[in-house]
């Protein structure tokens, strides 16, 4: 009888000669989106070349790269140390809402534990990143954004406070 179970979902480190499928999941991931820059790909592809890919992230089956994530370091206004920016998170269109960005995001969560980070913040909807234990903070603040879509997740004993800033390569326009 053949075998009929799905393919096995794996995530993996972010591989040398990834970049290309990351690039191309990301593009398709925020084409329509309507908070997008369109400039997600970009930002990863700069991440990458300043060497601030943290913890960048591959989920694939069969040989093909359907989602990515990248968490890079952030600094915030108080000076606390050990603090990354998840984001972006995509999925190739057809396979969205199959719980592969939860493993993504779940994966990505743990690998900064392991690297012993203080936490985690991200510009995303409240909704489903809560899941994950993320929440807004009025003392956590990002400018330019609508403070109920920053959230934080701390992992160590103390909550970072003030403004944060991301990356240079999140102004990466090409």
């Amino acid at each position: 009888m053949p075998d009929l179970a799905p393919p096995l979902l794996r995530i993996r480190p972010e591989a040398p000669g990834d970049a290309a499928a990351i690039a191309r999941v990301t593009e398709l991931a925020f084409r329509d989106h309507p908070h997008s820059s369109h400039t997600e790909q970009h930002i990863v592809a700069a991440l990458r070349r300043a060497g601030a890919l943290s913890v960048s992230l591959v989920a694939v089956r069969d040989g093909q790269v359907l989602g990515h994530i990248a968490l890079s370091p952030v600094t915030f206004s108080d000076a606390s140390p050990g603090w990354y920016g998840l984001g972006p998170v995509s999925v190739l269109p057809p396979f969205q809402r199959q719980g592969i960005g939860s493993r993504l995001v779940q994966a990505g969560l743990d690998a900064l534990r392991a690297l012993d980070a203080e936490g985690c913040v991200l510009l995303g909807e409240p909704d489903y990143y809560a899941r994950f234990g993320f929440r807004h903070r009025p003392d956590c603040v990002l400018e330019g954004v609508p403070a109920h879509l920053f959230q934080s997740l701390t992992f160590g004993a103390r909550d970072a406070r003030g403004t944060v800033t991301y990356h240079p390569a999140f102004d990466a326009q090409a």
